[in-house]
């Protein structure tokens, strides 16, 4: 902030579908109208970074995403790719089935950024994946789209598997209707495996 301050330029921050609750009831998702309230540390400290952005006088954009997933990149893994190496290992994964989540293939979060550059947009935009799924569904979806055994895949909880760990929300469905109307289109979690699968063949 300081030094786009210095510059005379925008901000753009990257923040998290995190800083909500995750109360809504299932089938119903968050728009950049809603009220942020983080229930963990991670949360808070995105929240407070939006505070700091919205406050500072700047022209600025706020992007909230969710799990991003790609091809493989070596640097970092993200969800998808964990699930699926542990897939193709023969290996067992416990996932949950009581958090939603709204992966975004992070293809489509370039895209977003580049328009949202290019037409100098301002404000909050989500930019995250159009399929509201659970853990358990996103594995049980790669074992079918990459032909994996589904057997290895097991149920958990929140309670079960965060036991003593930070708490996670229930529902974090984020709604991008908003950076749709621009014409950017953040596929379903089985349109962006579809495409991950042809990046990775």
């Amino acid at each position: 902030v300081n030094a786009c301050l210095r510059s005379g330029k925008k901000i753009i921050y990257i923040s998290t579908d995190f800083v909500f609750d995750g109360t809504k009831p299932k089938g119903e998702s968050y728009t950049e109208e809603d009220t942020p309230n983080p229930i963990n540390w991670y949360a808070q400290t995105k929240y407070e970074g939006e505070k700091i952005v919205q406050e500072s006088g700047l022209p600025y954009l706020i992007i909230r995403l969710a799990y991003p997933y790609r091809k493989p990149f070596p640097e970092k893994n993200d969800l998808v790719q964990v699930m699926l190496t542990r897939l193709q290992n023969n290996e067992q994964i416990t996932a949950v089935t009581d958090h939603i989540m709204s992966p975004t293939f992070v293809d489509d979060l370039g895209e977003a950024l580049d328009v949202l550059i290019s037409t100098n947009e301002t404000g909050i935009y989500h930019t995250a994946g159009s399929q509201p799924i659970s853990p358990y569904n996103l594995a049980i979806l790669i074992a079918q789209l990459f032909s994996l055994d589904e057997s290895l895949i097991h149920k958990t909880t929140r309670e079960e598997f965060f036991s003593g760990r930070a708490p996670r929300p229930f529902n974090l469905a984020l709604n991008s209707a908003k950076i749709e109307k621009l014409g950017v289109k953040m596929r379903t979690v089985t349109e962006g495996l579809g495409e991950l699968k042809k990046q990775m063949t």
